[in-house]
């Protein structure tokens, strides 16, 4: 039944290896026919999965897709690079390939930068600044205490499936809820922390950024034909989806142009999207993209976002959606969603689903 695999991952530098998804979709016991392609547009990665596979379904290549996407980034390796004479001298850099560039190519510095992710943040903020730390530590701490009530209520409950951990003594680890989010945070905690990228006049802290994670998140894309026949009923119907680019240096304002796109294919406008899930890569990249898109904070990551739950870079992008899906299931009376986020090296993508039920 299942024609092919999509999976997102930003890295594999490591054990997540070539192709995730082929490996993943043998391991999980699919047959050997099922064939399966990893995809990279780094965080938004596990969305363009899902993408890739509504566009196969309409371009009548299949009826059935696995989508999502996953990242491991305690576990990405440091990387070193080759000789470049037979017999070498001096000391190598080893490039950290969890997050950020590595070997960056020389004309692209000089052309567009190779800032890291928060100093890309701060390029915002310096744009921004009436857009203050206050107001991004306020930011941050509402996405902890939504991520913490919804964990209380059982809100993820449906849509996290516990994983078994073995142990290397006594029974296994049961894994079935997010570790990331806090409990602790406070305003006064969050003030004292010190800017991380930039020393004087900072704003981007560790506690108003998202953090380095592990995660993995998997759809059932279908068409409704296909859904007909298996007596299966759809949740959403994916109504459109759209990429778009930005200059590097401000990379965390690619969701503007994209959902500005993904809204006009929709023939939809931006009062008609009852929720939107927006990765929280920075508060101050995320306030200024409401901003810009003029949204109501208030239909915004209403279950917390990835500065409390975390960023699983290639995982980000599907488990969004996963959580945008119950998350409209469970109210009943939002008829759109949008899905969307900043992606490295200038990117923004997009996917606007309608609820079925």
């Amino acid at each position: 039944l299942i024609e092919e695999v999509f999976f997102g991952c930003a890295n594999q530098a490591g054990e997540d290896n070539r192709n995730v998804a082929r490996m993943a979709a043998l391991l999980a016991g699919l047959p050997v026919e099922v064939a399966g392609v990893t995809v990279n547009r780094l965080c938004a990665s596990g969305l363009n999965a899902i993408n890739q596979a509504a566009r196969a379904i309409k371009a009548g290549e299949g009826d059935l897709y696995i989508a999502g996407g996953v990242e491991s980034m305690s576990r990405a390796p440091y990387s070193i690079p080759k000789a470049e004479a037979g017999f070498s001298f001096g000391n190598l850099t080893a490039w950290d390939t969890a997050l950020g560039w590595r070997y960056p190519n020389p004309v692209m510095k000089e052309k567009y930068g190779t800032e890291s992710m928060g100093e890309t943040a701060e390029n915002i903020a310096a744009e921004r600044p009436h857009i203050t730390r206050p107001q991004q530590d306020a930011f941050a701490l509402r996405s902890h205490q939504c991520a913490i009530a919804a964990i209380d209520s059982g809100r993820f409950a449906q849509e996290i499936i516990p994983v078994m951990i073995p142990q290397k003594k006594g029974e296994a680890r049961i894994v079935d809820m997010d570790e990331r989010p806090r409990r602790d945070t406070t305003l006064e905690s969050l003030a004292k922390l010190k800017p991380a990228f930039k020393k004087e006049g900072g704003t981007v802290t560790a506690g108003n950024s998202s953090g380095l994670n592990d995660g993995a998140a998997a759809l059932l894309v279908m068409s409704a034909e296909k859904a007909k026949v298996l007596n299966l009923k759809p949740l959403v119907r994916i109504v459109a989806s759209a990429s778009a680019g930005v200059p590097p240096r401000v990379m965390g304002y690619g969701p503007v142009p994209a959902t500005k796109k993904a809204l006009q294919r929709a023939g939809l406008q931006m009062k008609e999207i009852g929720l939107v899930e927006l990765n929280e890569a920075f508060a101050i990249q995320s306030l200024a993209v409401l901003e810009d898109l003029d949204v109501d904070p208030e239909i915004v990551n209403v279950n917390g976002g990835a500065i409390a739950i975390g960023h699983p870079l290639g995982c980000s992008g599907a488990r969004l959606m996963t959580t945008l899906v119950h998350e409209m299931r469970l109210r009943g009376n939002v008829k759109y969603g949008l899905a969307t986020l900043c992606v490295g090296v200038g990117q923004g993508e997009a996917t606007i689903v309608e609820y079925l039920g």
